[in-house]
Formats: structure tokens, sequence, C-alpha cells
């Protein structure tokens, strides 16, 4: 505890270097959270149609690698896939990309999905449908549309809001907040009408959505469809969302980008605080020649330069936590819904913490030549 308050009265004595070494921190402990959050969310958005629709394995055409770019496939393989042992219940499901366009408002590529009524499956999250039901979507026209389309078509969408969508007229009868998807935001609406509007024929779907027996294999019913069913894939869910995510990924650049700006502000805050550290050790020498004449031991030194180094992390983090935590609030307005996962926090802090005590190595080696008679020197 005397060293611990020790080492505090060091931070408080040179306030202008602390401050210093916590900006380092607090700055890069910002840009990793700031990328790693954007990045969280545009995953997210990647991988929205698997996560949206909630079922245990995906059936789709032999050469998709992405739920983004689903090609059409034969209503047949339905009855084919239904016919697996262990299978429960299969769903078809339509995605294309459509333009639509709202009264006064502006025209815009939307990604249409058409799920059959009555029980919905594939429609968007209930937690997230702010509006209406699921069953207005078998009213004529309707369509399940996201409030923060708003930012794109420029005028509020709501309940009520008429459309055309490739030309034929549609209406909102059910609104989500959130559900949107990587470049296109999402229109929900029955399998039928998807195909009205998208002028895609009524022996086609783009994928069929399959769940299991409960204490199925799933691993052995996804091997079965693939032996029995020909000129289709089967996926398990986990697996085609992690072939989403790195395909978009691999295709756009997204990780070069935020992997270098993470890797810039690691450096830019090693060199600060590492620097810092330095000079502020320099600038004390004589205050640990005291020490180390009154019997303190290098190793002592050592824990009190680490024990510094360690504080300064954990007040630089909380800091910039909150900051991030304002800058989350501040986009979701936006549409932009940033999420710090707990196990990406956890390693944020650890990274910070090893910056900040590796740096701290810089000031080590100065202190640990300085000899206690220097003090009396002139």
């Amino acid at each position: 505890m005397a060293i611990f308050k020790t080492a505090l009265r060091f931070i408080k004595y040179d306030k202008a270097k602390s401050i210093g070494v916590t900006s380092g921190i607090l700055i890069s402990t910002f840009l990793i959270g700031q990328q790693l959050g954007i990045l969280d969310y545009l995953m997210r958005l990647m991988a929205a149609p698997i996560d949206n629709a909630k079922a245990q394995i995906w059936v789709a055409d032999s050469r998709t690698i992405d739920a983004n770019q689903l090609a059409t496939i034969d209503i047949k393989k339905l009855r084919e896939v239904c016919s697996v042992s262990g299978v429960k219940e299969a769903f078809p499901l339509v995605v294309s990309v459509a333009s639509a366009t709202v009264d006064k408002g502006r025209t815009s590529s939307i990604t249409l999905i058409g799920i059959e009524s009555p029980h919905f499956n594939g429609g968007p999250p209930s937690d997230k449908i702010i509006n209406g039901k699921l069953e207005n979507l078998q009213m004529d026209g309707a369509v399940c549309a996201d409030f923060f389309d708003e930012k794109v078509f420029e005028v509020p969408i709501e309940i009520g809001t008429q459309m055309e969508i490739n030309g034929k007229k549609a209406i909102v009868a059910v609104q989500t907040k959130g559900v949107r998807g990587f470049g296109f935001g999402f229109m929900y609406t029955t399998l039928e009408r998807a195909r009205y509007f998208s002028n895609l024929s009524t022996n086609k779907v783009n994928a069929i959505l399959v769940n299991v027996n409960d204490g199925a294999d799933i691993d052995a019913i996804v091997n079965n469809i693939n032996a029995t069913v020909y000129s289709v894939k089967a996926y398990k869910t986990k697996d085609l969302r992690s072939s989403t995510i790195s395909t978009v990924i691999g295709t756009t650049g997204i990780a070069s980008s935020t992997g270098t700006l993470i890797i810039f502000a690691l450096i830019a805050g090693f060199f600060i605080i590492g620097l810092t550290m330095y000079s502020s050790a320099l600038d004390r020498i004589k205050d640990y020649g005291t020490l180390k004449a009154i019997g303190a031991s290098n190793n002592y030194i050592r824990k009190l330069i680490l024990i510094q180094a360690v504080l300064f992390a954990v007040i630089g983090y909380i800091l910039a936590y909150i900051l991030l935590l304002g800058f989350k609030a501040g986009v979701a307005g936006t549409g932009l819904l940033v999420h710090y996962r707990p196990d990406v926090l956890v390693g944020i802090f650890v990274v910070i913490v090893s910056i900040s005590v590796i740096a701290a190595t810089f000031a080590l080696r100065r202190i640990k030549g300085v000899e206690p008679a220097s003090v009396f020197r002139g």
C-alpha cells in the first residue's frame, strides 16, 4: 500500500507529464475501440440476412459463399430437403435487389426479402418491430421497412407511407428499427409479393431455411442434404455466417483499412507513452536517486514505475471508455448501431496495460543505472 501511495505522489507531482501519458493512452484506446466497434457493426450488417432468419441450416445454390449474393434454385428442392431424415421444417426465402421510390422522396436500391406467410420464418426479429405486426404483410402491397430508411429516402418512413418497388405500388405496413443490411436496406414482404415485385418465377427461390428435430445431429443432416439433394449446398448457419463475413471483408478491403488504423494507434500510443514516461523519469532522476539513497532497491524502483504505468493505463482506459459510450450514443441516431462486446473491451484493456508496461521500460532502463550518490552532486 505504501508503494501505491508513493506512485500516486509521483503521478500528482508532475501533472503535465501525467496528463501527456494519460492522453496518449486515451487516444489510443478510443481509436482502437472506435474502429473495432465500427468493424463489429459492419460485420453484423454483412451477416444480417443470416442472423435475422434464425434458421439452423441454410440451403442455397451450390456456388454460394455469401448470403448477400444468392442465386436462384428450383422450388422442387424444398420438397427434397423436407424429405431428408431429421429435418423438422423447411421454408423458402426470396432475396433480390430492387429499386424503391417513395412519394416526395428519392429512389434507392433495397434488398427485398420474401418470407412465407402465415408463419413468416426468416422475417425481421420481433424485438425490432416498433410498429405493426408481421401479419400486416398479408395486406395488399404491404412491405416492412426500417425507421432508419428515412436517411436514405430523405422522407419519414412510417406506417402508411406509399412507395413504388420496381414500378409497382407498395405501402409500409410494418416498421422495424435497426434491421439493416450491408450496402442496401432491407424490406420484407410475403413470398408471393416479393416474386411479383422482382419478376421472379413462382418456381424459383433463393434459399431454403431448415430447422431440425430436437436432439438431431445438425452436421449429419447437413451432410445428408449435400449427399442426396443435387445442385444445392447446405450450410450450418454459423458456417455460412463465417463464409459470408470473410468473403465480404476479403473483397472490400475493410479489414486492411481498419487494421492499418489500429496498428497506427498502437504505435503512436506506445511511443507517446514511452517517451513521455522516459522524459518524466529524467525530470525526476534525483527523486529516484533519493529513494535509492534511503535504501530502496532496484526491484522497489521497478515496481514503482510499473505501478505508475498500470495506473496511467487504468485512468486512460476509463476516460476513453466514457468517450466511446458518448460516440456510441452520438452515432446511434444516424442508424450506426455500434456495440462493444465484453471480450473486445477486456482485450483492449489488456493491450493498453501491456503497452503501458512495455513503454515503461524506457524509464526503467534509465533509472536502473542511477547511483544513490548522484543526489549529492551539484
